[in-house]
């Protein structure tokens, strides 16, 4: 390859290799906090996080990311080698650069069309790292000139060649070990959303004094929602398809079963749909795709005494979400048989949730009120466990 081809192939793979390790770091953030925003979520139909939620970000549980970020630092130091290499190495890179273009290309071309046609999202990061590959394979292409059926003989008098250059084979291996650790011990994918806590941390003396001033003497909205008994009632306004609610599912079942177990009938919990999409909801911005028919579909899975099989399910299945994927969830577990007959009438009391959403000023899912008081977001684990619990000291 010629040094000209050459340098332009090195920027292009390093262009791709930093649009991937940027991917990978957004990724690595919306395990650990679902309500990250990256700074390529420039509306609902551009985002780079909702591409990241989606099912098809990932391969056994490791973000696609990083397997482009592997791939473009190998096509990197190809390009370096092409620069410092022998001219009878020099004239293999190009034909290994086309062949690895060739093979990421179908990749490219495959996560497009996801792109297009299933998630109709657009991620400027994934775009960049596209570009990059049809870049790599129009200069490998123009330049190689060696058949695809001689580049196995040409590998193996290559190898031979490096493993008689030290700095070559340090280099060789500094970078398989790195690609091997960083596969290890990047953190799964669901790792943190599928544990259970086994307990909630218990309230520091601080934490509750703090507490129990704010619940003293914060606001109480009065909200018109029977209570049947119960002390505490907790309102959830919540949205099927949002992260942070999955989460806050997760870490206060185990809370609300302690309560139900200790102060049965005390404790109720009620949730109002708020989704965030304009189809039902017309000031969100279309954020998640399929949360309305998720909210229509809980309702419609509660009348067939399954509404906690579907809460779980959707909460524990955000990534592959889509319309088509709620109303087979809703047959399938909700029981559910007439969800499009059903649908008109029940989401405009989705819509009704909405509005008194909107007369709260709810912004974000989840918002909690307890016996009123308002919890924008979701509150830590201990926070909301002694909330309960000072209600049920407290409350008249």
């Amino acid at each position: 390859m010629e040094k000209g081809a050459a340098r332009l192939a090195l920027v292009s793979a390093l262009v791709g290799l930093g649009a991937a390790v940027y991917a990978a770091w957004v990724h690595y953030h919306l395990l650990y906090d679902p309500r990250y925003t990256a700074l390529c979520d420039m509306s609902a139909t551009v985002s780079c996080t909702q591409v990241y939620l989606s099912r098809f970000s990932t391969v056994g549980g490791i973000p696609v990311a990083l397997f482009a970020a592997i791939w473009f630092g190998f096509a990197a130091l190809l390009a370096v080698a092409s620069l410092m290499a022998r001219a009878e190495v020099r004239e293999s890179i190009s034909g290994y650069l086309f062949a690895l273009s060739t093979l990421a290309l179908a990749a490219v071309l495959y996560l497009l069309y996801v792109s297009v046609t299933i998630l109709k999202i657009y991620c400027p990061v994934c775009l960049t790292m596209d570009a990059a590959v049809i870049a790599l394979f129009l200069i490998s292409g123009a330049r190689s000139s060696i058949p695809m059926s001689k580049l196995p003989r040409r590998v193996i008098s290559d190898l031979r060649l490096l493993v008689a250059n030290p700095l070559a084979i340090s280099v060789a291996v500094l970078f398989l070990a790195g690609a091997v650790s960083t596969l290890a011990f990047f953190p799964r994918e669901g790792a943190e959303a599928a544990a259970t806590p086994s307990a909630t941390p218990a309230a520091t003396d601080a934490q509750r004094s703090d507490l129990e001033q704010y619940m003293a003497n914060a606001p109480r909205v009065p909200l018109i929602i029977p209570r049947d008994g119960a002390t505490v009632l907790i309102v959830k306004f919540n949205d099927f398809q949002c992260p942070a609610c999955s989460d806050s599912y997760l870490k206060f079942k185990p809370i609300l079963a302690k309560y139900d177990a200790e102060a049965a009938g005390k404790v109720k919990v009620v949730l109002k749909d708020f989704p965030l999409n304009t189809a039902c909801n017309s000031g969100s911005g279309v954020v998640h795709s399929a949360a309305c028919e998720a909210a229509v579909a809980v309702r419609l899975a509660k009348e067939h005494g399954h509404e906690a099989e579907m809460e779980e399910y959707f909460y524990t299945h955000q990534q592959t979400m889509t319309p088509a994927s709620v109303k087979d969830a809703a047959r399938d577990i909700g029981k559910v048989m007439d969800f499009d007959a059903r649908f008109p009438s029940v989401i405009e009391q989705v819509k009704a949730d909405v509005a008194l959403g909107n007369t709260l000023g709810i912004k974000a899912t989840p918002t909690f009120f307890i016996n009123g008081v308002k919890f924008e977001g979701e509150p830590a684990p201990q926070y909301f466990d002694q909330a309960i619990a000072y209600e049920l000291q407290h409350a008249k």
